[in-house]
């Protein structure tokens, strides 16, 4: 039997096939199917973990807290506990901080949009209900940005670094400035 699928083969122009072979070429088959898989799969998340870390928001999403100063405009300074929270999505993102002392407290949202670089919005403080528009420019968790409403106007200078995060505002009102460091 053995012999006729040999010469059968030859006429044909083929090599004889065993079942034993062809198991193993099936094997073969699927060892290369697995490995084009696992290599597409390995492609599309190593793709989409660039593009998420190359976000202009990166590494800001979650939970912060810290400590901090803030100026008042008689020039006196006190200690601040601070809480922030950033949502991230795509090329937008909205914060919440809150910091107080004994005797200041500030409640500062925003909601931003990046493109190109350019990052624009809205803000608000609750406490004192005033709010007005963003405006500046930043990428990769650094940020320099003027906040305005009518009679104030102040300079916000954002840095993230890793789990660290660096706050530093100056404005042309009653509160002067504050200085914060956050961390995750």
């Amino acid at each position: 039997m053995g012999l006729q699928l040999v010469s059968r083969a030859a006429v044909d122009g083929k090599h004889p096939v065993s079942k034993a072979s062809q198991t193993s070429e099936f094997f073969a088959k699927a060892r290369r199917l697995t490995f084009a898989a696992v290599a597409f799969f390995l492609t599309i998340v190593a793709a989409s973990t660039s593009h998420a870390q190359s976000s202009t928001f990166a590494g800001m999403a979650g939970n912060w807290s810290g400590n901090g100063t803030v100026t008042l405009d008689d020039g006196s300074s006190e200690r601040i506990r601070c809480r922030a929270t950033y949502k991230v999505g795509g090329p937008s993102m909205e914060m919440v901080l809150t910091c107080a002392s004994d005797a200041y407290r500030f409640n500062l949202q925003a909601a931003v949009i990046a493109q190109g670089g350019e990052v624009t919005g809205t803000w608000s403080e609750t406490s004192r209900n005033v709010g007005g528009s963003i405006q500046g420019h930043g990428a990769g968790g650094s940020f320099q940005i003027i906040a305005q409403a009518a009679g104030f106007n102040s300079s916000i200078s954002l840095k993230t670094t890793g789990n660290k995060q660096a706050i530093a505002m100056r404005a042309d009102s009653q509160f002067r400035a504050a200085n914060i460091l956050l961390s995750k």
